[in-house]
């Protein structure tokens, strides 16, 4: 527990917001002095509409999280020491970021998670010249280092021996090093990108993925979640079908409590979009470039994972983290921030110009 009295993100959240109720007591008051009768009286019925289907609800959140379990395979196939020899792999990969020995598009950094891309690399997010789902483009060929000998010789060949994957189906890896509280907002891996199924290798500590989650911010918040898949040292995930492709995944901030790494293994789709040698993020392919100092490489706080200040980086709020087939298109990226109509109505009427930054 931390050292606030706080165990869990969401608890320490609701002590430093108003609660639902207090706001909807101060709304009953304004209401009973003469104004907006109207409203009171439409959000009452609203909150009893919502009550009424709350059975309706409970009853499609449970088939939802039985369609993510049909769709989800785990396997337990590396040893501790097998998990500790591949750990020390990492923090060389962190070593060589460090010392500038990656070529420009390999890493990736942010607050309390950093990624290194191998093999192929994407944008997404702020890097993306026009925003929204189905915008993310490959780097063109070259732009990121190869796959490590150690990662194929290590993890691949295992899978590949277990029959988890088939030789020769990884062309793409990439390791998402975290920090305590550092999170990866819902998403969708891109489908025009990428193949299924979706394999990711957990190390250094336990986490949890969790499903269908809505992510705000300022400060951030993490809705309840359809389904929690919790993923252990050394075990194996494997995402494909309705996991993969029609609702949204996530690490939350609470679930990193030590550091954690995550090694995703995929497939470039033949025909997945690359960017031209006009973009400006295609940059003339070159040798290893001096990065700046790692952020997220500070002496880790023990209360880190339960401060929301720290905690706003990847820019997205997914409205809609469960998607049919049919809907598809709304699904957002990993670091897109999407904001609704009633939001952007809101900013407009006060005036208030919001400057998004990428950090």
């Amino acid at each position: 527990m931390a050292a606030s009295g706080f165990s869990d993100l969401r608890e320490k959240l609701k002590s430093m917001t108003p609660h639902r109720d207090d706001y909807s007591n101060k709304y009953s008051d304004r209401a009973s002095n003469g104004s907006g009768k109207g409203r009171k009286r439409k959000r009452r019925e609203s909150d009893d509409d919502e009550y009424e289907h709350s059975d309706d609800s409970a009853d499609l959140r449970e088939q939802e999280a039985r369609r993510v379990r049909s769709s989800v395979v785990q396997w337990s196939i590396f040893t501790p020491e097998e998990c500790a020899r591949i750990e020390e792999k990492i923090d060389e990969v962190v070593a060589k970021a460090e010392a500038g020995h990656y070529r420009e598009h390999t890493v990736d950094r942010a607050p309390l998670r950093n990624k290194y891309f191998f093999g192929e690399g994407y944008t997404y997010g702020a890097q993306l010249e026009r925003r929204g789902p189905g915008q993310e483009r490959l780097y063109r060929k070259g732009q990121v280092d190869d796959i490590p000998s150690w990662v194929h010789e290590l993890v691949i060949e295992r899978l590949v021996a277990h029959g988890v994957i088939p030789e020769g189906f990884v062309n793409s890896a990439v390791i998402n090093d975290y920090q305590p509280g550092g999170c990866i907002v819902s998403h969708v891996d891109p489908l025009h990108i990428f193949a299924r199924p979706i394999v990711s290798v957990s190390f250094f500590s336990d986490s949890a993925l969790c499903f269908g989650c809505r992510f705000q911010f300022k400060p951030i918040r993490v809705s309840e979640p359809v389904f929690v898949l919790p993923v252990r040292r050394g075990s194996v995930t494997v995402l494909s079908g309705y996991a993969a492709d029609d609702i949204t995944h996530c690490i939350r901030p609470q679930d990193i409590k030590e550091r954690r790494a995550v090694i995703i293994l995929r497939k470039t789709r033949p025909d997945a979009p690359r960017l031209d040698s006009d973009s400006p993020l295609s940059s003339p392919v070159s040798g290893p470039v001096p990065l700046k100092a790692k952020r997220s490489h500070r002496k880790a706080d023990p209360d880190a994972a339960h401060r929301p200040r720290v905690l706003e980086m990847d820019k997205e709020e997914n409205r809609h983290p469960s998607l049919s087939r049919h809907h598809r298109h709304g699904v957002s990226s990993e670091n897109d921030w999407r904001r609704d109509e009633e939001h952007d109505k809101h900013r407009e009427s006060s005036g208030r110009k919001i400057k998004m930054r990428r950090h």
